[in-house]
């Protein structure tokens, strides 16, 4: 009895130095406290928090349609976006910031949901009522079975040419699921979506083919979009029954060949009207004295016409009785000089001086 009294005594002091340990252990995830349960429209909450990343940036919304258990439902869309608060934890992973109260889109149930905008995913709800606002049940959980995504999720595919010039960057999603429900799941409805930064995800619904028995699991690839010319970092999530069943990063490069595109139409485009301006422009000028265009100096036509000229200039020669402007044949003293200078050849054309006619 001894022993047993004593294996029992030590159990118990184990049990109570293992339950603080339990609770610091329950109190290192993430958790949300509100200073008040309900409020107003127009009002404000303290909203504050511990167990988060250190120097985390969080965002704080209030969103209908949601409960703690199954989360936001219709995603940030039925959350009141415009007037959420962005919040950065402190070294010790706490934080505390008002949040103004006003009405989601959706009606309530509702919740305050902080979650992290960057870096590992991370988030968690309180429950708030939202004073004179509408009040709806949750929508009813898919029946015929529930889905688990057994193993990671991973975005199969490449970027081709015309995704580097602007084409819609595509991939595939890829991912298992398998059926922890008692009846089989035919045809399921999935639900995509693509958020690019803090922006709230586009959800579009995809049917898979097939069937999904109770205990068995099946791949499943579903293609993914985006719009044409995007580039950054975008989180591509998939939803099955108004609960988020994995999300997949993906990095997407910028399309340069855009880019090297306007470049090219920044620099030929005016070249080329810059060519056809001058063009005009050595049309319409009149023409110079010689026949030639004001077009500036070119050697080609220089070499043309400068040949024709100087071979003329060569071909000329000075005239043989040339005088001066101010002397006339006659008065020319050259000219006189010639005249009466005798000729030896005695030719009948050689000018003679004039004889006297009459007896010697």
């Amino acid at each position: 009895m001894n022993g047993k009294l004593r294996i029992t005594a030590l159990v118990a002091v184990l049990a109570l130095l293992l339950l603080p340990l339990a609770g610091t252990a329950a109190a290192d995830g993430p958790a949300v406290r509100l200073s008040k349960s309900q409020a107003g429209t127009g009002g404000s909450i303290t909203v504050s928090g511990s167990g988060w990343r250190a120097h985390a940036l969080l965002m704080m919304l209030i969103c209908g349609q949601s409960t703690p258990s199954r989360g936001v439902t219709g995603g940030t869309n039925s959350c009141a976006n415009s007037d959420g608060r962005a919040v950065t934890t402190d070294a010790k992973g706490s934080f505390s910031k008002k949040l103004p109260v006003a009405e989601p889109p959706v009606p309530c149930p509702c919740v305050v949901h902080v979650a992290t905008v960057e870096g590992a995913k991370a988030q968690a709800d309180a429950v708030f009522q939202v004073a004179g606002h509408a009040v709806e049940p949750l929508p009813a959980e898919p029946s015929g079975g529930r889905l688990s995504v057994l193993t990671d999720t991973r975005l199969d595919g490449s970027s081709g040419l015309l995704t580097w010039f602007g084409a819609p960057p595509s991939r595939t999603l890829v991912f298992t699921v398998g059926n922890a429900g008692t009846t089989a799941i035919k045809d399921p409805v999935f639900q995509l979506g693509t958020s690019h930064g803090v922006f709230a995800p586009q959800w579009e619904d995809q049917e898979w083919r097939g069937t999904i028995a109770p205990g068995k699991k099946a791949q499943i690839k579903l293609p993914v979009e985006l719009t044409a010319g995007a580039h950054g970092d975008y989180t591509v999530s998939l939803k099955y029954g108004g609960k988020v069943l994995a999300e997949q990063p993906w990095g997407v490069g910028r399309p340069w060949g855009v880019t090297l595109f306007w470049l090219l139409v920044c620099v030929v485009v005016p070249a080329a009207v810059f060519r056809a301006g001058m063009a005009v422009v050595d049309r319409v000028r009149p023409r110079r004295a010689g026949g030639l265009r004001h077009r500036g100096l070119r050697l080609p036509e220089l070499a043309l016409h400068m040949p024709k000229f100087t071979a003329k200039a060569a071909t000329q020669e000075p005239p043989s009785n040339s005088t001066l402007p101010w002397f006339t044949p006659d008065s020319d003293p050259g000219t006189a000089g010639r005249l009466s200078a005798p000729h030896q050849d005695g030719s009948p054309t050689s000018p003679t001086t004039p004889t006297r006619k009459g007896p010697p």
